[in-house]
């Protein structure tokens, strides 16, 4: 486990929330910050805020180096090829509806095949159904087993030679399934496919090699991985994104621009449209720099001891239901009997333990388990085993008071 010093390098969680110490687990929305990230954004607004790229005076300099130098290490955490296939982009959501806009619609027409799974996040799921809409192609969905994985037999049968696009999370928001992507890629390629990963749960959790994964496209954002709000990051290899048009157009990615044509910008700037977002990326740089300081391994480990902490903790509850496989990423998703999840979420609010309650934009899965909504508690380097305590405790209570209620 991490000891207590990383926990201390965040500053928000030394509060107490309704008078109780605050235990933030809701990291699956949003990770809290480091002291050093927010140093690093408060830095850059009070010492050399400038635009990047076009001005030639000295803050101008600093501000491009900081933006430039945060691409740099960006693909150097994530081992991309070149800093060409790093594009910084508002966040996930952008990214997979950059990849749908440019490259879907391009590429994809009737008849065509695009596989997902019924897990997905609602932004891997509705930009494919637009796609499917505009082009003329067909969704298909890699069955889920009982235990909310999927299997490579199933991968197999779904994916076929008409299958032009394979769009699939990492890790699960919901159910906490780490997918096998790196054979799911293979199983594309032989037939022809390219793949899309939202990677959001598990960039911040675990160590992802792009050369050694072989995806065509990977999405994921810096506000899940103690970085700011607002910033992610759309991996793309090369050779595509070099086919690939914008979506936005204006300036800082145009080359030449003429009264009735213009040109773009070579990689990464032609998907950059517009002042991009300078601070945002200096305080990924700073994320990025927090975490491998602790070890992506350390981050890893810690969490795959707290959940299964967590789940053996939480199944002594009598009446909680837990969704999910065992093998999981750090996060927990579960129902207790007669108990909404909203309420259970602002039971445990009164004790100072910050739980997600709700669909997690996950309505086909939603249906698929037979729940409206769930609870989920998800953790991060900074949680430990008191927090579980805290956690199951709380669930405890909360189970009497509407048990003496009803």
């Amino acid at each position: 486990m991490l000891n207590e010093d990383v926990r201390q390098q965040f500053p928000i969680l030394k509060q107490q929330v309704n008078e109780n110490d605050l235990v933030y687990l809701d990291s699956g929305a949003t990770s809290q910050k480091p002291q050093q990230v927010i140093d690093a954004v408060s830095r850059y607004y009070e010492e050399y805020n400038s635009n990047v790229h076009r001005g030639v005076h000295t803050l101008g300099s600093y501000a491009t180096d900081g933006y430039e130098g945060a691409r740099e290490k960006v693909k150097n955490f994530i081992n991309a090829s070149s800093t060409k296939e790093v594009i910084f982009v508002r966040g996930t959501t952008t990214a997979i509806n950059t990849v749908a806009y440019s490259y879907g619609r391009e590429n994809l027409q009737e008849g065509d095949e695009i596989v997902l799974t019924s897990m997905e996040h609602h932004s891997n799921i509705i930009p494919w159904q637009q796609t499917a809409k505009a082009t003329g192609a067909t969704l298909k969905y890699i069955p889920l087993q009982e235990d909310g994985t999927i299997t490579l037999d199933d991968v197999r049968k779904t994916i076929t030679s008409k299958t032009k696009v394979v769009a699939m999370m990492h890790v699960s928001n919901v159910l906490g399934t780490i997918n096998p992507i790196k054979e799911v890629t293979q199983i594309a390629h032989e037939n022809g496919a390219v793949i899309v990963v939202d990677g959001a749960q598990s960039v911040p959790h675990m160590k992802v090699d792009m050369q050694d994964l072989d995806v065509d496209f990977y999405a994921f954002s810096a506000h899940k991985m103690c970085g700011p709000t607002g910033v992610g990051v759309l991996y793309g290899k090369r050779e595509l994104l070099e086919i690939m048009e914008p979506v936005e157009f204006g300036g800082e990615m145009i080359d030449f621009v003429h009264l009735h044509d213009s040109t773009w910008k070579e990689l990464p700037w032609k998907f950059e449209g517009g002042t991009p977002i300078i601070a945002g990326a200096i305080g990924l740089g700073a994320a990025i720099d927090f975490l491998e300081e602790i070890g992506m391994e350390n981050v890893e480990q810690h969490e795959e001891e707290l959940i299964q902490y967590a789940l053996e903790r939480l199944q002594t509850i009598e009446g909680i239901t837990i969704f999910g496989p065992k093998e999981r990423a750090g996060l927990v998703t579960f129902n207790l009997d007669d108990v909404h999840p909203h309420d259970l979420a602002t039971a445990l609010d009164s004790m100072g333990i910050a739980v997600r309650a709700g669909h997690h934009c996950a309505q086909p899965l939603m249906r698929e388990l037979g729940v409206v909504a769930t609870a989920r508690a998800s953790f991060y380097l900074y949680n430990n085993k008191e927090d579980v305590d805290r956690l199951v405790d709380g669930l405890q209570k909360t189970k009497e008071y509407f048990g003496d209620v009803f």
